[in-house]
């Protein structure tokens, strides 16, 4: 399911959390992923995230992300107002190459969070095998605060963009950013998507997430129901496939 056990830095507390305030949990009716920003006001994941494991997918309003969670606080809570995921996206019992090599989302948050509270990153469009990556996530057993494994690798380049990583991850972990740092500035690689024979993988993000961003943009102009953005400071399975939405 995972890969060997590693050694996690635990990020709690507003000193830990500085640089990182960006990433949060995204939590759904009884289950959660992660998230990352990428823009004030649209949150990166996987596409897995975005729908119920009977296939369904969750009512945009029913998501919320939280940036910066901590044992039940966190910077800012957004709702979600919709999201959109790749054409050739389909959610499957188990991951398969197909949708591992699509399995990512843009979601739009009701309002934009300020940089203030949290500075968005920006994408990285390549790295070569062996590159050190770092992964931060709320991974089961571990769900309350935000870890990060400091130092793991890119082990694996595969068709369609699919990359493999050495990293540790688990259910939960899923949409959770891969970091790589490139002229001493963090970028998003990719996106947590499935585990399995002591790797993780994910999609090559770079070439996915500007016609998202596009689709996003020009669904703005739809017509939405929603029950509005909140602002908070406290806050209320499958088999060995991969990480995946759990339940806490």
């Amino acid at each position: 399911m995972a890969a060997a056990q590693a050694n996690f830095d635990v990020i709690e507390g507003r000193g830990d959390l500085l640089g990182w305030e960006a990433v949060g949990r995204l939590d759904g009716k009884g289950s959660f992923c992660t998230g990352a920003l990428i823009a004030p006001d649209i949150v990166l994941t996987a596409a897995h995230c975005v729908y119920a494991p009977d296939g369904t997918p969750r009512p945009p309003e029913s998501l919320t992300f939280r940036a910066g969670y901590s044992r039940g606080t966190e910077v800012v809570a957004q709702r979600v107002r919709r999201w959109v995921t790749p054409p050739a996206y389909v959610q499957r019992p188990k991951p398969t190459h197909e949708t591992v090599a699509v399995d990512v989302a843009l979601l739009k948050l009701e309002a934009p969070i300020t940089s203030s509270e949290a500075d968005p990153f920006r994408l990285l469009q390549h790295a070569p095998e062996g590159s050190e990556v770092t992964v931060l996530s709320y991974g089961k057993g571990r769900e309350e605060v935000l870890s990060r494994e400091p130092s793991c690798a890119v082990t694996g380049h595969f068709a369609d963009g699919i990359l493999r990583f050495d990293c540790d991850v688990t259910f939960g972990s899923s949409g959770a950013p891969v970091f790589l740092r490139e002229n001493g500035r963090l970028r998003i690689l990719s996106v947590i998507s499935s585990s399995g024979g002591g790797a993780a993988y994910g999609p090559g993000i770079a070439a996915l997430v500007p016609d998202l961003a596009a689709r996003l943009r020009n669904e703005e102009a739809r017509p939405v129901a929603s029950a509005g953005a909140r602002r908070i400071s406290v806050g209320g399975g499958r088999d060995g496939t991969g990480a995946r939405f759990v339940k806490p």
